[in-house]
């Protein structure tokens, strides 16, 4: 029976990850996963070829409105067999991206589903073998699976998620969009861009619940601007197939009828069929695996992280914690601040945040104040003809310490990052407002938000 110092369980950001920083820190290390392709489901079929839909869409939509400004382009054609040619090149460069930094750092793969048959012992069932393997450590990293919803029934064609709504075979005349989250507007900004009707179904009474209200009320009115109907305070009592429509019941009004139907309602954590009973791990009442401070589980030697433990369901969290679980398994020490990481929409305009919302400040009872600035007000923007948004800066009222920053607007995911960084070195608004941004860029839009929390920004 092969023996291994660390096992991993899952190849995607959170796994693969963790399983290249312990071999890079010394650890003999293998990584199990049950798909052909190394990436897990965000270089496969989440993140990454939905950016490369979103990034293609964009620059589509531009030529076919004429907006690409000093050129006329007449008789221009969608190839959607080329785009999806595309994404899946995108998608294949990422996962053998990561199959060589397996190599690279001589992590052993091994092809197949495990399942625990004791506390140092699994089993992988492979496509063609099973094999028992041994290890000193584990780290659980299997991520997440789309959440099911009561009433709606999944055929995987017509009613499907988003797995399938990045690969239809053609641009649908109707799409309605249950969910008004990340993956429900990214995709439906997608195929709204292509031609499609799209209708975003939303529970809650405003998209983007849990992100910053002012930006998410702003980000609402850019998608009905763009054509996509959004209609909140919805549920959806079921949805189903018929004479090849999705039909889509709700209360109180008339069915919906649609040739495409995607259940965007969020993400589990995904154990299934991992043998936790048999180790004595049990998940908690939302399936996830509880761990300490270090994310090790009621069996110290048994680590969790990613999907499969608390927190927001993102690939970068997913990475910083299968860090810090390696380190802390070599070194005796791993952190990570929870309070810095950021969350983006990568829809145009962008939309991205990090630290607290207004909301949680108040929430909170913390005094704060607010600068914000307006793209429009940006010579790099107004170059640009990307005008929309704006930046904000959330600052503690008594000591000026950054607690939250939001944007809305083009770039966003890249100009959070700077915010990020404040956040996790506890800048001040003034820190940010007297550091040196140079011109002409996007990233003076979030200077002046931090000088307009003192009152006194320049270019308004």
């Amino acid at each position: 029976m092969p023996k291994h110092q660390l096992i991993v369980i899952g190849a995607g950001p959170g796994g693969y990850v963790a399983a290249i920083k312990a071999a890079q820190l010394g650890l003999e290390v293998a990584c199990v996963e049950k798909e052909p392709a190394l990436g897990g489901t965000c270089l496969r079929v989440g993140c990454i070829p939905s950016k490369a839909l979103l990034d293609s869409t964009e620059k589509i939509h531009a030529v076919e409105m004429n907006q690409v400004i000093g050129v006329r382009i007449a008789g221009a054609e969608l190839d959607l067999p080329g785009l999806m040619a595309f994404k899946e090149k995108v998608v294949k460069a990422n996962t053998d991206g990561v199959n060589f930094l397996f190599k690279k750092n001589k992590v052993t793969r091994y092809h197949g589903h495990a399942r625990f048959t004791g506390p140092h012992t699994i089993v992988v069932e492979g496509p063609e073998e099973v094999q028992e393997l041994e290890a000193e450590r584990f780290i659980l990293a299997t991520g997440s699976k789309v959440a099911p919803l009561s009433g709606v029934e999944l055929d995987y064609d017509i009613l499907g998620t988003s797995d399938q709504a990045i690969a239809y075979p053609k641009v649908p005349e109707t799409l309605v969009v249950i969910g008004g989250g990340v993956i429900g507007l990214e995709l439906g900004s997608v195929w709204n861009r292509l031609g499609a009707k799209v209708t975003v179904l939303e529970y809650l009474p405003r998209l983007l619940g849990g992100m910053d209200g002012e930006l998410a009320k702003a980000a609402e009115r850019v998608f009905r601007k763009q054509g996509m109907e959004i209609r909140t305070g919805v549920r959806v009592t079921r949805a189903y197939a018929q004479n090849g429509q999705g039909v889509v019941e709700y209360e109180g009004g008339e069915p919906l009828r649609a040739e495409r139907v995607l259940l965007a309602t969020g993400r589990i954590p995904n154990t299934d069929g991992l043998g936790l009973e048999v180790i004595g791990l049990e998940p908690d009442p939302k399936g996830r695996i509880p761990v300490n401070a270090h994310y090790q589980t009621r069996l110290p030697h048994i680590f969790a992280i990613g999907d499969v433990i608390a927190g927001p369901m993102l690939a970068h969290k997913a990475e910083e914690e299968g860090i810090a679980a390696a380190e802390f398994m070599v070194t005796g020490y791993g952190h990570v601040d929870y309070n810095s990481i950021p969350n983006v929409v990568y829809t145009h305009p962008e939309i991205a945040s990090v630290g607290k919302s207004e909301e949680e400040l108040q929430a909170e009872g913390l005094p704060y104040t607010k600068g914000t600035f307006p793209f429009s007000a940006n010579g790099r923007a107004r170059a640009m003809n990307d005008t929309e948004g704006f930046a904000k800066v959330l600052a503690h009222r008594d000591t000026d310490r950054i607690l939250g920053i939001h944007i809305l607007g083009p770039r966003a995911g890249d100009l959070i990052a700077e915010a990020a960084v404040a956040l996790a070195f506890q800048a001040s608004a003034e820190d940010l407002a007297r550091a040196s941004h140079a011109h002409p860029t996007l990233a003076e839009a979030l200077k002046e938000a931090a000088m307009a929390v003192g009152g006194k920004p320049i270019h308004i």
